[in-house]
Order: C-alpha cells, then sequence, then structure tokens
C-alpha cells in the first residue's frame, strides 16, 4: 500500500538518510515529503543533493526549501558566501562541492530553484521548513523567509494549554487551518527530547541531526517513525555543527 513518508532535517548527513530509507523499507511507490536542510553540517551535502535528484526520477518526491538550502542556492547561484552561512554548516557544503563542474553546479542549482516553499496535501495537511505568521496561512504570506525562519508557529504550539478547546476564541487562528502541519527547522534536542514531538495540531521532525541527534523519517498516516542512528556515530571523525557556538544552534 501506497504510504506518504515526512523527512526531517539532513543537514549533509547522506550516511544517515540512506539508513533511514532502508528501516522504513521504502518502496518506488511511497510518497517522500522532505522537510527542507537538506545541506550544511556534514560532509556529504552535495552528495545527498546528487541521490535526491536522482531519486525523484523513480518515484514521487517533495522537496521543501529550508533556509540552510536557500543560502545555498544563493551560493551556487552568485557566490555569496556569508559568514553566518559559513560558520553555520555552510564550510561543509563548500567542500562538499570541490571539483564539480559547473555543468554539474547548475543541475544542483535548478534542483534548488525547483523546491517549494510548502505543500499541502488532498487531507490539507501542510508541511513547511519552519512556519508562517499570517492568521490566513502561508499563501497570504507578506514575507517569504517566514516560510524557512519562522519559529512562532512552532512556540506557539509549544506554550498552549493542553486543555485549550479548538472553539475557545483563545485557540491560535493559524493552527486551525490545517488538519496537520508538519515543520522542522527546530531541533526537538532543544526541549531535551531525540524523537519527534506533537504539540497540538503540529509534528516537528527535526530531531538534531545536525548536532548530536539523530534523522527521522515518519508514516504520516499511522505515525510511524523510524530514525538513524546518532549522526556523530555515523561520522566519528566530523563535529556536524557541534563545532557551532551556542547562539548559531538555533539557525
Amino acid at each position: 500500500m501506497k504510504r506518504t513518508l515526512a523527512i526531517g532535517d539532513i543537514h549533509g548527513g547522506f550516511k544517515a538518510l540512506k539508513q533511514v530509507l532502508e528501516r522504513a523499507n521504502v518502496m518506488k511507490n511511497d510518497r517522500l515529503i522532505f522537510l527542507g536542510d537538506y545541506v550544511d553540517g556534514w560532509s556529504e551535502s552535495s552528495q545527498i543533493i546528487q541521490f535526491l535528484i536522482e531519486l525523484s526520477e523513480e518515484q514521487e518526491c517533495v522537496f521543501i526549501k529550508g533556509n540552510h538550502d536557500a543560502w545555498t542556492e544563493d551560493w551556487l547561484s552568485f557566490g555569496n558566501a556569508p559568514d553566518v552561512w559559513l560558520f553555520n554548516g555552510g564550510k561543509s557544503t563548500v567542500d562538499s562541492y570541490s571539483g564539480y563542474s559547473l555543468e554539474e553546479l547548475e543541475i544542483h542549482l535548478e534542483f534548488f530553484e525547483r523546491m517549494k516553499n510548502y505543500y499541502v496535501d488532498e487531507e490539507n495537511r501542510l508541511f513547511i521548513h519552519a512556519g508562517y505568521s499570517s492568521m490566513h496561512g502561508p499563501e497570504k504570506e507578506v514575507y517569504s523567509s517566514n516560510y524557512r525562519w519562522d519559529r512562532t508557529l512552532w512556540e506557539t504550539a509549544v506554550a498552549m494549554d493542553k486543555k485549550l478547546s479548538k472553539n475557545s476564541e483563545l485557540y491560535p487562528k493559524r493552527l486551525l487551518l490545517y488538519k496537520e502541519i508538519f515543520i522542522g527547522h527546530t531541533p526537538t534536542l532543544h526541549l531535551g527530547i531525540k524523537e519527534p514531538i506533537n504539540k497540538a495540531n503540529i509534528w516537528n521532525l527535526d530531531t538534531g541531526a545536525a548536532f548530536t541527534g539523530s534523522l527521522t523519517i515518519m508514516d504520516i498516516n499511522t505515525k510511524e517513525f523510524w530514525q538513524s542512528e546518532p549522526l556523530p556515530i555515523l561520522y566519528p571523525d566530523e563535529k556536524g555543527r557541534n563545532a557551532d557556538n551556542m547562539s548559531a544552534k538555533t539557525i
């Protein structure tokens, strides 16, 4: 039976991606929805992009654009390499592209350009990297950067009173727009949890693969999920984004 599987932030951890696809026994008739941040962190960012390009030719894939993907797209397109990006995993991405031809770089750039800001499925479930601020939904968002940077949606859900009814005037209007919302961007490690977290109708699948956590893939219908080994185990000779200072870890 065809499944819809959502995958959290990968951050250059190609070994983890291959591991979760195998552990979830992904078949060619499964739909895969990637929540963004494919790059920046571990050493195999460009290899991930090449793999995803080829994977999308074999089965249905939806690729959401994360903030780190937008940075990499700017670098591929214009050569922009701000320090804030390089210090937050960008350097490992640049290094991973060493030896690529101009033609290969162009193919990867086109892949980044085709990524979606968000995706809504046939059951009114939203998939977005970070969030949105508009009470009318992401399609009414004034600042498109919020798709990739907004944390207020997740913070609202985390801080909500669990007893609050959806019929209450106090219930956040943004959360009533969708049956469920699937996000990445903010590591669950910030709450001391290594697995996906459900708050209100939001599922956060960023389980800290950029740092000391694992990569997660989830069947969005059954909520069964599979995780890779913690990334430092898969990349014992690397630091990933654990070399970042504490203030950078929220980027």
